[in-house]
């Protein structure tokens, strides 16, 4: 199954409410980095893939839609690979994003910055990008920018929807050409729940 879409932005920018909402609408199974932890088994394609040896149709068998880490660190092979494939760049003020990101995916002691050695690898994949900076606020604020600047100069404009936390149903079912659903728009993974998550899952 071909990726019908690619999410390129970076995690904390509401890409849970985001994957629920295109599962809603018919664009699912969606990954997320919850995948991962619930597939621990793909662990190693992932470092494979970080690596520059990608096996795409294993790592995304079954999935419609990709979005949030670590999917999005490989977006621009991945709207090169699934040439059809709709590309939504989730995205949010980058000092709001800095502060989620502290209390949440990088928070300290995190798996991000402490990870046991089995998971190392995964880890130092996903936070490459940072240069070991990832609690320097004008470091990464500028990294999310830099990110998102390279997207909307790399990914073609008529593949293309920049979806703002926020921004509900209509701006993504317009770009979908699907109906709005008579429900409100998802919205989950406050940092209180996300906390309340990772404390709930099976350490893989």
């Amino acid at each position: 199954m071909a990726l019908k879409i690619v999410g390129s932005g970076l995690g904390r920018t509401g890409t849970l409410s985001l994957k629920l909402a295109l599962e809603q609408l018919g664009f699912g199974p969606c990954h997320h980095m919850m995948e991962v932890f619930r597939r621990p088994e793909t662990i190693p394609l992932w470092v494979e893939a970080g690596q520059g040896r990608p096996d795409w149709e294993a790592i995304f068998a079954g999935f419609q839609a990709m979005v949030d880490y670590p999917g999005s660190l490989f977006w621009r092979q991945l709207i090169d690979h699934y040439p059809d494939a709709k590309v939504i760049h989730s995205t949010r003020d980058a000092d709001q994003w800095f502060d989620s990101t502290q209390s949440t995916i990088l928070a300290p002691g995190s798996l991000a910055e402490n990870p046991p050695e089995h998971l190392r690898a995964f880890f130092e994949m996903l936070t490459g990008d940072f240069d070991g900076r990832i609690h320097d606020r004008a470091h990464m604020t500028a990294r999310f920018r830099a990110h998102e600047a390279e997207v909307l100069a790399t990914a073609p404009k008529e593949r293309l929807l920049v979806f703002h936390v926020g921004s509900g149903w209509a701006p993504l079912c317009a770009f979908l050409g699907v109906p709005i659903p008579d429900a409100p728009y998802p919205s989950e993974n406050s940092r209180e729940a996300f906390q309340q998550r990772v404390a709930n899952l099976p350490r893989p």
